[in-house]
């Protein structure tokens, strides 16, 4: 390994890393025995939705007149009809658009949890939009719960409760999370971090059981999401914000790690890292800080930081059955970055979202 290599940033270094030796073919061969009939195999690649066949399998075994068909891809596969899904710090912010945009997908009903004892302004006009969605028949009901998500004896009964009402669980978004200020690393307080920990992670964590455990008792499988950031996988440039940067990390390996447990539940466990996102908390936070968010803008291609309804399709692509052969896996949604580096110019670094059952997760 080069000097040069040993240097880079871990992210920057998979641009380098060999790719597998290529494939030779040879004389060997595989003989295959059949008795005439079709084999199994098809059958290896799991359970296919209700509304089979869908896509180009669809197309195949279509006749060749008839009624015209109806696409699926919009109304059955990306669609949340009559699902449940729990979304924690739902209040405002990130977890409210993830929460409406379940809503809007078609689920019949979302509960937000977070810590006021009292719903937002915002949430109560997100609320009454909802229930005027055209064509929605009173249903996508969005509703609000006041709870401490570091309790997870609170948060489980909240699951059970949720469980009760409405008969199923299919859908988990675990968005609540804290950001303390800038601190220097050699002098954080334990008390400080650890609040991030029991907030970022033990919360989360409980949050993912609460729905998880209420997905095994209908055992009709579902999608948790566990909101990192992209300070999961990176450092923010200018920022002391170690117990965030571990915390986030922390995330990413508990969707890992609970993917792993739960695939063979039909229970799919995502990660979902965000960027910079522009919201009315981290305004509060950049706007009484003159030239940060050009700084953040100048690290980003497209010149810009993100907006919080540029998560909706993702979430939803994440919730839905159109990502059946997704978990274990992070999708990271901050645009592209650029990776300074000492011995370089400035090197691409890209993440992609790996569709593959939960391989990789291994």
């Amino acid at each position: 390994m080069s000097l040069l290599f040993r240097r880079l940033p871990v992210s920057a270094r998979t641009l380098f890393i060999a790719r597998p030796a290529p494939i030779i073919a040879t004389r060997t061969t595989t003989r295959v025995y059949t008795t005439g009939t079709e084999t199994d195999n098809q059958s290896k690649t799991g359970k296919p939705p209700s509304y089979a066949p869908i896509g180009v399998d669809a197309a195949l075994k279509a006749p060749s007149s008839g009624p015209a068909p109806t696409p699926t891809l919009l109304s059955k596969e990306f669609s949340l009809a009559d699902r449940v899904g729990l979304v924690s710090g739902g209040n405002r912010g990130l977890g409210l658009e993830m929460a409406y945009a379940l809503i809007e997908a078609g689920a019949r009903a979302v509960y937000c949890i977070d810590l006021p004892k009292t719903p937002s302004e915002d949430w109560q006009k997100v609320h009454a939009y909802a229930a005027r969605l055209h064509g929605k028949g009173g249903e996508g009901r969005l509703e609000y719960i006041s709870a401490d998500v570091t309790d997870q004896k609170a948060i489980w009964k909240i699951g059970e409760t949720i469980g009760d009402r409405e008969g199923r669980m299919d859908v988990c978004v675990a968005a609540a999370g804290i950001l303390k200020q800038d601190i220097d690393c050699l002098e954080y307080p334990a008390d400080t971090f650890q609040e991030v920990i029991s907030v970022n992670v033990n919360g989360v964590l409980y949050t993912a059981q609460a729905a998880g455990r209420q997905m095994r008792r209908f055992g009709n499988g579902g999608s948790i999401i566990l909101v990192g950031s992209m300070s999961g996988s990176i450092t923010n440039q200018g920022h002391s914000w170690v117990s965030y940067n571990t915390s986030k990390s922390a995330v990413l390996q508990m969707a890992r790690s609970m993917a792993c447990e739960l695939g063979k539940e039909d229970i799919r466990v995502n990660s979902l890292s965000p960027g910079y996102i522009y919201t009315k908390l981290t305004g509060a936070f950049v706007d009484k800080q003159p030239g940060l968010i050009d700084k953040w803008i100048s690290q980003n291609p497209q010149g810009r930081i993100g907006r919080p309804d540029e998560l909706r399709g993702v979430v939803t692509w994440l919730a839905s059955d159109a990502s059946t052969y997704c978990t274990g896996s992070e999708c990271v949604v901050s645009l592209i970055l650029f990776i300074k580096c000492a011995f370089t110019k400035e090197i691409l670094f890209w993440l992609s979202i790996i569709v593959d059952g939960g391989h990789r997760a291994w």
